[in-house]
């Protein structure tokens, strides 16, 4: 499989007053990425205006959405997205749902279930998963939540409602290959990087306790991908409070990104 890098370095869809360092995280892991294999995508400068939607700085998230979408149609890899906040999977999933059914493996701390009227923040990297199910990008059933453990009570509700799956490190794989099984034709896996615990990952604007370990996530990111062929990805919300900080965190994103872009045998194969 041939990888390519989408670096977006959006910060308007986070509700942190901290948003900028997702711009220094994204730029972090971009020096390390092949430069040949990695497109940066322009995030404009001003925070932009809601535009009476009720998600703050849309249209600034409108512009980059229609710059990243760009960008990535004009690429014949599978795309690996960097934010940025969460806000940057929306295009990305969408890319790679119009190759067919796609399941949507969702590991975050969050599940970014909100609405414009339910969010408390009004920002949209709180609420993206819920409009790509809204919008019939990717339907409620092929949707599997991975270390979800800071719900609002409206996101409780709307998992309930949808019949959103919780799925662990141990169960992903089975989850993913069951939806194989009646239909689903491709994968895409978006990291929060809050799904890992605050113990060994520091540099997240929204620490979480008790999350997974980065031997775990990787573990099941190569079990989900020998499920089912990976048509996309992401790698969202790296927020270091500084050079040094982020130096120490680049580890383990480069795991995640190994496990993403490596190599695996289909399970059927082996």
């Amino acid at each position: 499989m041939t990888s390519h890098f989408f670096v977006v370095p959006q910060w308007q869809g986070s509700g942190s007053d901290r948003a900028m360092r997702l711009v220094d995280g994204a730029l972090a892991i971009q020096g390390d990425l092949p430069e040949s294999a990695t497109t940066l995508v322009a995030v404009p400068l001003e925070a932009g205006d809601g535009e009476g939607t009720g998600i703050h700085r849309y249209s600034s998230l409108r512009l980059v959405r229609e710059r990243q979408a760009r960008e990535m149609a004009a690429v014949e890899a599978t795309p690996i997205t960097i934010g940025g906040d969460c806000g940057v999977e929306y295009a990305a999933v969408e890319h790679a749902a119009r190759a067919g059914r796609t399941v949507l493996l969702w590991a975050d701390a969050h599940a970014d279930l909100n609405t414009p009227t339910s969010s408390p923040s009004g920002a949209f990297h709180g609420m993206v998963l819920r409009a790509l199910i809204d919008d019939g990008v990717i339907a409620a059933d092929d949707v599997l939540l991975l270390g979800a453990r800071d719900l609002d009570p409206a996101e409780e509700q709307a998992v309930a409602e949808l019949g959103i799956a919780r799925v662990t490190p141990g169960t992903a794989a089975e989850a993913v290959a069951a939806r194989a099984a009646d239909g689903a034709t491709g994968l895409y896996a978006h990291v929060d990087l809050d799904v890992l615990d605050p113990g060994e990952f520091a540099g997240v604007a929204f620490a979480t306790p008790f999350g997974e370990t980065t031997a775990d996530l990787v573990f099941t990111l190569l079990a989900v991908r020998a499920a089912l062929p990976l048509r996309g990805a992401g790698v969202t919300e790296f927020a270091p409070a500084d050079a040094e900080a982020a130096v120490d965190d680049l580890p383990s994103i480069l795991r995640i990104v190994s496990a993403l872009t490596r190599p695996v045998e289909p399970a059927s194969l082996r």
